[in-house]
């Protein structure tokens, strides 16, 4: 064997559950939340969080070298704070807040991806359908509290590509957008308040309305941003000149997937533009190790489910009649395919 091989990588990705679960158990902690503006010991620490003797230093010493703390000093007297990072999207007092897509990774996901190998082996979804029988959907559907706290979760972790997209998309020549799986409202909150002349609506189940109207009051914004229910995969769409659809069409299989592409086609007056907002897969499949693992996540909830690349969008939509297809990088992991009809 070449000296040059060097195994480390191979470990490091073999072990890196290890480092995830110290993140995430610091999340659930609220650690970086206990943290904010100001820095503890580690026996400070160690009270405030009710954590045991032994996990003092190690647990926090982990997160500073994992870059998730910083430390001034060593030994008993060394003082632990946030880092810029954990600060801006850790600690709940900040309006980027990210942890309840993590808290969600901790309590859900964690478990299911123990079972990756049966899933690939069988195709089946790994999710609460194995447990106890139902649906991920249907499971929170069932619990108010809980879809709240999930919406809540993938609207904190898409609003720096709303942002991005309200930026970099043009949205001079429409007037109306209608976001398909609009969960909280947040794309359509952004899009109205970035775009003075856009009228807007959020369309979703009739259980997430109500979701949707509190956080669009609480804005401010009823009078530019409204909301529609309805079932996407068995009702007409709102018409608008913009349709689009965050973290959805991933969801589905293909037969799924076309469907959407259709609806919405069918939805958009002519010069309508359809954009969907995923973590795209590169063309070559070859580089984008997130939009491919979260292509495997799809597996694991939904079983046939998955993530595409940009070009299997265009193919899709060429199908059902668009005419031009652009892929736009937003921010982050996400990206914008939009299709024009």
């Amino acid at each position: 064997m070449s000296a040059a091989v060097d195994p480390s990588r191979i470990l490091q990705l073999g072990e890196g559950f290890m480092a995830s679960k110290t993140l995430l158990s610091a999340v659930e902690l609220e650690l970086f939340t206990t943290l904010s503006n100001h820095s503890l010991t580690g026996a400070e620490l160690a009270t405030q969080l009710s954590l045991h003797p032994r996990a003092i230093p190690d647990f926090p010493d982990t997160l500073v070298a994992l870059g998730l703390l910083d430390r001034a000093g060593d030994g008993p007297e060394a003082r632990y704070s946030n880092t810029a990072e954990t600060a801006a999207f850790l600690d709940k007092a900040s309006p980027h807040y990210l942890g309840g897509v993590l808290d969600m990774c901790n309590t859900r996901l964690y478990q299911f991806w123990g079972d990756l190998t049966e899933g690939l082996r069988t195709g089946e979804p790994q999710n609460e359908v194995k447990r106890i029988g139902r649906s991920m959907f249907e499971a929170l559907y069932s619990d108010p509290v809980r879809l709240e706290e999930f919406m809540q979760a993938m609207s904190d972790v898409s609003r720096a590509g709303f942002l991005a997209l309200a930026e970099k998309f043009d949205f001079s020549p429409y007037q109306t957008l209608c976001d398909v799986g609009g969960a909280t409202g947040q794309l359509a909150l952004v899009v109205a308040d970035r775009h003075a002349h856009m009228r807007c609506t959020t369309f979703d189940l009739p259980v997430v309305e109500p979701i949707a109207k509190a956080t669009i009051e609480a804005a401010g914004a009823t009078d530019r941003v409204t909301t529609a229910s309805g079932d996407f995969l068995t009702d007409r769409l709102p018409e608008a000149d913009v349709i689009t659809m965050s973290m959805i069409l991933h969801d589905w299989n293909l037969e799924r997937k076309l469907h959407l592409i259709q609806a919405a086609y069918d939805a958009l007056p002519a010069g309508g533009v359809l954009i969907t907002v995923d973590p795209l897969i590169d063309d070559a499949r070859r580089t984008d190790a997130f939009g491919l693992l979260m292509s495997l996540n799809m597996l694991i909830e939904f079983g046939d489910a998955f993530g595409y690349t940009g070009r299997d969008f265009t193919s899709w939509c060429e199908q059902v009649g668009f005419q031009h297809v652009d892929v736009l990088s937003l921010a982050g992991t996400a990206t914008a395919a939009v299709a024009r009809k």
